[in-house]
């Protein structure tokens, strides 16, 4: 067997699978990364961008698409990967995630399909008319707890914070933050500064998370409930500079119980180094 991980911070430790035999890996789902009881979207994408990086010849994702079947749980996890074609720039594989019912019966939780390649080799031309998200400095945003330093309580937590709150560091537009304090906007968007909260700096496996890791936009419409994703695409651009990220999501269509979430990822460098879709069904509280 061999473990498989590239650091040692919490993300890096609780994302490593362990390579029982070629193309099966043995997972455990860390409660840390739960949302009420169920695990967050972006760590699963991670996880299974792990195990595809070490199954797979070309080292990071640039497109990976999931499709969640069942909610995954915190526990012990099996992953399948399978090779579907490797090319001189790019590789290409599919994975799937199960977990065990209390029988012993298989439950698969969500299945993947993703290309990979070399970041670094890409050409360095970009002709792009996106901007990033205007977003207020990061001392005058709305954050999850309260910035290390600062005075206890000078900063407004965001309510309904569960386990992954805990690992991330995110501020929050104002703007964009109205249902944290009861006053909803009604706009499907959602911007903040982003990072994980014991500093490791981003890369391309943490994006993954990244992408699906913000309060749902559809706080800010005036919904509440959980919001669970049916199938999240996230786009790899470029390898992402040191410091924190920049996050912007938007929706601007709810329909039949379904929204979209359109996200765009910048580093301080002011570059895009990633973008995902996902559909999310809306479960309204009673």
């Amino acid at each position: 067997m061999a473990l498989v991980t590239l650091g040692n911070s919490e993300f890096d430790r609780d994302t490593a699978v362990t390579r029982r035999a070629p193309g099966v890996y043995d997972a455990h789902l860390s409660a840390g990364w739960t949302i009420i009881q169920a695990v967050n979207g972006g760590y699963l994408l991670a996880l299974m961008g792990r195990a595809l990086g070490d199954a797979l010849p070309h080292p990071e994702p640039l497109s990976v698409t999931a499709h969640y079947l069942t909610a995954s749980v915190p526990g012990p996890a099996v992953i399948r990967t399978e090779v579907v074609r490797t090319g001189r720039t790019m590789s290409t594989g599919t994975a799937t995630l199960v977990q065990f019912a209390d029988d012993g019966s298989e439950v698969e939780r969500l299945r993947v399909l993703a290309s990979y390649g070399d970041l670094g080799a890409l050409p360095d031309d970009v002709r792009t008319t996106a901007k990033p998200p205007a977003i207020p400095p990061y001392e005058h945003c709305l954050g999850t707890d309260n910035a290390a330093g600062d005075t206890p309580g000078a900063r407004p937590a965001i309510p309904g914070s569960t386990a992954i709150a805990d690992r991330l560091a995110i501020r929050l537009d104002p703007a964009t933050a109205g249902w944290a304090v009861g006053a909803p906007s009604g706009r499907g968007e959602m911007r903040a500064w982003f990072g994980l909260a014991d500093g490791r700096e981003p890369d391309p496996l943490s994006l993954l998370l990244t992408v699906d890791a913000l309060p749902p936009t559809a706080f800010e419409m005036g919904l509440s409930g959980w919001v669970p994703t049916v199938e999240l695409t996230c786009h790899i651009r470029r390898r992402p500079a040191p410091g924190p990220l920049r996050v912007a999501i938007t929706t601007r269509n709810m329909a039949g119980g379904f929204l979209e979430e359109d996200a765009e990822v910048w580093d301080c460098e002011d570059r895009l180094v990633a973008q995902s879709r996902q559909l999310a069904r809306v479960l309204l509280a009673e």
